[in-house]
């Protein structure tokens, strides 16, 4: 199934979302009124979605001056990879983890905590930038972005729908809506069913990424040296990240929080870390 596929998929799924929320809360206005809010939101979010997450994440363009051990392992990646140097961004916090954004090759960014760049040496850093440069060459940034942007923008919703609900919200059923109930029920579906879409486009994708970044850095060792450490540490440290886009990073942000381990959008650690060490490359 191509990524493009996959994308207008992923963007008609979380759409229905929308609109069935606008129907519990409004009737058939309501459906109207979101139906018109997702086609902006899906415009906006094609072209826009990376800054968004960037911004989401206080990330903050670095010079090469700053930086110039990172800048290099950057460009020597991006150079095998054949495609162009993407743009550099520092997030502001000690929890170790990495993310790359952007809608396409041309358009790519890569961003790497400051925790990330005090706790890896070259090597290991080489097999985490290897692994995000790997979702740019495979052209499958694009459906984690979006879905970040857009599930983020259907829990906000969500919530919306329960204080709605509590405050008295929406009480004839005979405009089409579910009433009351519908709502509720609506306001905490919509969460879970945007993060069991984000499951279904993720897991595989990271395996994919753990594979072929190993082959781009010319070592497996690297990344599943890096995993563990970045495992150890977001489970001492959780970062401050929303679920909506915990998929975007190499680690599960939110792994040290029990709850939400349970919609991870990452394969397990020790898998990822099994199947590179039994690598050939």
């Amino acid at each position: 199934m191509s990524n493009m596929f996959k994308t207008a998929l992923l963007l008609g799924a979380l759409t229905v979302l929308l609109v069935l929320i606008g129907g519990a809360v409004g009737g058939q206005q309501g459906m109207l009124v979101a139906f018109v809010l997702a086609l902006g939101m899906n415009f906006f979010s094609y072209w826009f979605s990376d800054k968004i997450v960037l911004a989401i994440y206080r990330a903050q363009p670095i010079e090469e001056s700053q930086a110039p051990a990172l800048y290099r392992i950057v460009r020597t990646l991006a150079t095998r990879g054949g495609i162009p140097v993407p743009r550099v961004y520092l997030i502001p916090t000690e929890t170790p983890n990495a993310f790359a954004t952007g809608r396409n090759p041309q358009h790519a960014a890569v961003a790497v905590t400051e925790g990330i760049m005090r706790i890896l040496d070259e090597q290991e850093l080489e097999g985490v930038l290897a692994h995000e440069l790997s979702h740019v060459t495979n052209r499958d940034v694009l459906i984690s972005t979006i879905a970040a942007t857009l599930a983020g923008a259907i829990m906000i919703l969500a919530r919306m729908a329960q204080f709605a609900a509590f405050f008295g919200g929406r009480r004839d059923d005979e405009e089409g809506g579910g009433g009351i109930f519908g709502v509720l029920l609506m306001a905490i579906l919509a969460p879970f069913a945007a993060l069991l879409i984000q499951m279904a486009v993720s897991r595989a994708r990271e395996y994919q990424a753990d594979a072929s970044g190993a082959r781009l850095a010319g070592r497996p060792w690297g990344l599943a040296t890096a995993l563990e450490k970045l495992e150890r540490a977001s489970k001492a440290v959780p970062m401050d990240a929303s679920p909506s886009t915990a998929h975007l990073f190499i680690v599960n942000p939110l792994s040290g929080r029990s709850l939400l381990r349970l919609f991870s959008t990452h394969p397990p650690i020790e898998e990822r870390i099994a199947r590179l060490r039994s690598m050939r490359v």
